[in-house]
């Protein structure tokens, strides 16, 4: 190692954090990674209870070679750390009328499905299919690969015209679906890959439609053995590169002098020098936080307000559902009325869709024989504090939630629960800082700020960078990966000036 590189603190070890100190070791640096909690990865967690293991984050893996990259560049095979299996079908998707849809990489079984929907609905999907592949194309070529970082940084990289063409910004991703689709259930379908970064698919860009071709050109996956397994996997790599990780080690500040960061203090008093802090840590609560008088800079940064949260019930129960696949969703009678609930009233849903997630159906160890775990989230608002939600609309919401699933055929599923284990907003912002409890950063809003999100690069200290959901390019696992990889050649182009 080149002792004459600067030191890094990085604060925050989810899935970013972890991944930026992965990419920093592997160039040499030393890193110190710093962890309010007892482990590593974030919303990336795991419990045990009652003999059910329940991942209490993300129940998908997208682009592996995003994961795989941070291995290669070491010249360290993933597959000998982290174990993946494909998901099939990727999504079973259940409507109020009985009548259900799965989503399958199997082109045939596709075929199969689409046809329930009408003869031509086929081509309609093979169009749109095209069309998302055409966006994730231009994205990863520009956007992803070189960490763009603004709206002007894009139109300087693509020009004004193929901005313009290429990313079809005039519309939003609703309208983008209905360019192609009739079906209205393929459309709710579709506008539903919107889960993945927490936001509506009426008021989110055109650009997130690249999300159906994201799942269907790189797969779906599950990490065998529960996907807290990917966290624990890069945790091995970290340490193997040198880096220093401390749990149970909550920073309290950024000090700084002259525009530039010069270390952290942590809640026990002690202070760590830095010559470069990257924040996990998501970008506003940081400056909340961590920085004193940042109060023009938070007003700012308003436009990058927090996605959406959730209600998280994670269900150990005494029987099996066969009519289940791995992926399941349940879709509201009145999707725009559900999406205008979450993002302009700030209200709960009277009807909301509802992801649930089985994933005995593909790991069948992770809950007693004869039982399985039944993991649901319905989306919900963030924390407002002028629309403030108490516990007992929480509980009312989960039992509208339980008693919709056993209408649409989860027969007695509240008598079957054996083990529960809830979250509300108040828990997620309490457990990872998140932004007013919101699970996937920032909001992707066309007219709010265009569907970016923060840049990495700080504007108050020169020497701090962010990685996770709430900067470019944005969250979910391999987004809030990437971060990591792109604030290493942040770094790297900073330092060669």
């Amino acid at each position: 190692m080149n002792n004459n590189k600067p030191h890094i603190v990085v604060i925050g070890a989810g899935l970013g954090g972890l991944s930026a100190a992965i990419s920093l070791a592997s160039e040499g640096f030393s890193v110190d990674l710093l962890e309010k909690n007892d482990k590593v990865g974030g919303k990336l967690n795991v419990l045990v209870k009652d003999g059910f293991t329940f991942d209490l984050g993300p129940s998908i893996l997208t682009m592996p070679h995003i994961f795989r990259r941070l291995f290669e560049r070491v010249g360290k095979n993933m597959d000998d750390y982290v174990s993946i299996q494909t998901v099939e079908p990727h999504w079973r998707n259940f409507f109020e009328d009985g009548s259900t849809l799965d989503l399958s990489s199997d082109p045939v079984v596709m075929k199969q499905e689409l046809d329930k929907l009408g003869a031509d609905t086929e081509r309609q999907f093979d169009q749109f299919l095209a069309y998302s592949k055409r966006l994730c194309d231009v994205t990863e070529n520009g956007y992803f690969a070189h960490g763009l970082d603004s709206f002007w940084e894009l139109l300087k990289h693509y020009g004004p015209v193929k901005s313009l063409q290429e990313f079809d910004v005039f519309r939003s991703m609703d309208q983008g679906v209905r360019r192609f689709i009739k079906d209205p259930k393929l459309v709710d379908v579709l506008n539903y890959f919107i889960k993945y970064v927490g936001s509506s698919p009426y008021d989110a860009p055109a650009l997130m439609n690249l999300l159906p071709y994201i799942q269907f050109g790189y797969g779906l996956w599950y990490i065998k053995g529960g996907m807290y397994g990917m966290a624990q996997g890069l945790q091995k790599l970290a340490v193997e590169l040198g880096v220093n990780i401390h749990v149970n080690a909550e920073v309290v500040e950024i000090q700084h002098e002259g525009g530039r960061a010069s270390g952290v203090r942590l809640a026990d008093g002690r202070v760590l020098a830095a010559d470069i802090v990257v924040s996990n840590m998501e970008v506003i609560p940081a400056y909340k936080n961590l920085l004193q008088g940042q109060e023009g800079e938070i007003r700012r940064l308003e436009k990058f307000a927090p996605s959406c949260s959730g209600l998280v019930l994670h269900l150990g129960v005494d029987t099996i559902y066969p009519q289940l696949a791995h992926h399941n969703f349940f879709y509201s009678d009145h999707p725009r009325e559900h999406f205008k609930a979450i993002f302009h009233d700030h209200r709960l849903s009277e009807d909301p869709t509802i992801y649930l997630v089985a994933p005995c159906k593909s790991d069948p160890s992770q809950a007693p024989r004869g039982c399985e775990i039944i993991k649901i989230l319905p989306h919900i608002p963030h924390l407002d504090p002028d629309k403030p939600l108490s516990a007992d609309d929480y509980a009312a919401m989960r039992e509208r939630v339980l008693i919709k699933l056993e209408r649409m055929g989860l027969t007695d599923l509240r008598k079957h629960i054996v083990c529960e284990e809830s979250w509300t907003p108040v828990d997620i912002q309490a457990r990872y800082y998140s932004n007013q409890g919101s699970i996937y950063g920032v909001v992707a809003d066309r007219f709010k700020n265009l569907g970016f999100k923060n840049a990495q690069r700080s504007k108050v200290l020169k020497n701090l960078y962010f990685v996770g959901g709430s900067v470019n390019p944005g969250g979910g696992m391999p987004m809030v990966t990437l971060s990591g990889q792109l604030v290493r050649d942040k770094i790297l182009a900073d330092l060669a000036k």
